[in-house]
């Protein structure tokens, strides 16, 4: 038996691709015209640098020079350069002190922020504006705060316990943790980062908890921490990120000192590319630094693997 097969009008028959491969297309033009400027800035100042730098740190480069290519050299006498091992050091110092510095504290004011309080919104705008202040006047801010003779902190610590202060950016044992301390204004974002995480948590499960007999400290262990755990996870890699590149405070207050204790890396590096003219060192240095904030990084998200749990997590 034969069946007849149906037939269609000739507007149904065919599919309007025509259509909407014009539509497609003029998406994609206006995709790319509107990237340009973005991309245009990319190649120009960041994606050109970056492959320039590159070839640079495989030559014997200075501004004026013609660039000698020199193959792994720059690397070698890195490593046996004792200012790069003090550098890391001090570098190495510092993150690890700014590091939970900045998370617990900004945590800690995105929790208190989160309670409904009176002048919630005052507060918020408060703890996060000194953030965005740029790196040069916090710097000066802080010189003012931390004065051995004339500083507050110094003035209210002889004035109310009779303790002679520190020397603060001065002494060599104290320098880091002055700079960690400066980071006070610059948690803000930490903060707000914390603070949008805690806003989405389920309130079902704290007032079960809750009604379960659990404290503040196993409901905030057991119920926050795994439920913001991402959150943590990001902040504490931008964290580790910024640390590894601090420069402004050191060259603004300390000039590396004293007795080379704010010496940090990328303070390191702008001596040797713009002191001392040696471009192609410098971007040897700069290699190593992108290669150890790297190695770092993918510590952290390899490590944290079994203790970071995302939504879809089963």
């Amino acid at each position: 038996m034969i069946v007849a097969q149906p037939t269609y009008p000739r507007a149904l028959s065919k599919p309007a691709n025509k259509t909407v491969s014009i539509g497609a297309r003029r998406e994609e033009k206006y995709f790319w015209l509107f990237i340009s400027p973005w991309l245009v800035g990319f190649l120009l100042f960041i994606g050109g640098p970056i492959l320039a730098s590159l070839y640079f740190s495989f030559t014997d480069y200075a501004i004026m020079d013609t660039a000698t290519f020199v193959g792994l050299q720059n690397f070698i006498n890195l490593f046996s350069d004792p200012l790069f091992y003090r550098s890391l050091f001090v570098t190495f110092a510092y993150a690890a002190l700014a590091i939970p510095f900045t998370m617990i504290v900004g945590l800690g004011l995105a929790m208190l922020l989160n309670m409904k309080i009176k002048g919630q919104a005052f507060f918020r705008t408060f703890f996060y504006a000194p953030s965005i202040i740029s790196g040069v006047s916090v710097a000066f801010l802080w010189m003012w705060i931390l004065n051995p003779q004339f500083g507050i902190v110094n003035s209210i610590l002889y004035e109310l316990f009779g303790i002679q202060g520190p020397g603060w950016f001065t002494d060599p044992y104290t320098v880091i943790p002055s700079f960690v301390l400066m980071q006070l204004t610059a948690v803000g974002s930490t903060m707000i980062i914390f603070l949008a995480s805690l806003q989405q948590l389920p309130k079902e499960l704290y007032e079960a908890a809750a009604i379960d007999g659990a404290g503040a400290w196993r409901r905030f262990r057991n119920i926050t921490v795994p439920l913001i755990s991402p959150v943590i996870l990001f902040n504490g890699i931008i964290a580790l990120i910024s640390s590894f590149q601090i420069f402004t405070q050191a060259y603004v207050i300390t000039d590396g000192g004293p007795d080379w204790m704010s010496y940090f890396y990328v303070y390191y590096l702008f001596e040797t590319a713009f002191f001392q003219n040696r471009i192609g060192y410098a971007s040897a240095q700069a290699w190593i630094l992108f290669l150890i904030i790297f190695a770092l990084t993918f510590l952290s998200l390899y490590v944290s693997r079994k203790s970071v749990h995302y939504e879809y997590d089963k």
